[in-house]
């Protein structure tokens, strides 16, 4: 059995996934580990198990923390957060992208002195980052979607739920909430 197969989903103490995007999962071994370290509960199990000379163990597909963990209220400033934040959409042309055919923009460009903040930085596909160059935005014919702000964390969980994983066990539909339809 793979390290990669049959990963537990992980529940805060309030049943609610410490993360939805990237989904909050780990191994079935780290989730044996915890349930015998008596760090989390196990909600719901796979069919299959996992035998040690004593004994057999069903794997846990759902675990939920004892101890509730407080998210971050201020999340870093990363270009994966960014990008989350704007959807994954080019702040221009309203396209999505997957995040590799993303780029940072500079609403005041580093050559202007623009710093790299919340507040400065859109994400961009290639294309209109180029089309904008150095420019200030007003000196060009483009429009921006939306002003960027510093987002919360309940902010980027709230859009990271419009990004479902490619894969969702049947024991996790009860503990995930997303904005868009799941198929079976």
């Amino acid at each position: 059995m793979s390290a990669i197969q049959n990963p537990a989903l992980v529940l805060n103490a309030d049943f609610r996934p410490l993360s939805y995007y990237p989904l909050s999962l780990c191994s079935w071994q780290d989730a044996i580990k915890a349930v015998f370290l008596e760090r989390v509960s196990v909600i719901e199990s796979y069919d299959k198990e996992v035998r040690s000379p004593n004994t057999a163990f069903k794997l846990p597909s759902v675990i939920a923390l004892k101890d509730y963990v407080t998210p971050q209220r201020k999340p870093a400033f990363t270009r994966f957060n960014v990008f989350l934040r704007d959807n994954f959409t080019c702040q221009y042309c309203t396209e999505r992208y997957p995040a590799s055919e993303l780029t940072f923009d500079h609403l005041i460009p580093k050559c202007l002195n623009g710093k790299t903040t919340w507040e400065n930085v859109v994400s961009a596909c290639t294309s209109c980052n180029l089309k904008k160059g150095r420019k200030l935005i007003q000196n060009t014919e483009m429009k921006l979607i939306k002003k960027p702000i510093r987002p919360t964390s309940i902010q980027l969980q709230n859009n990271g739920r419009n990004f479902p994983p490619n894969f969702l066990h049947e024991t996790w539909r009860d503990y995930l909430y997303w904005d868009t339809e799941l198929e079976n």
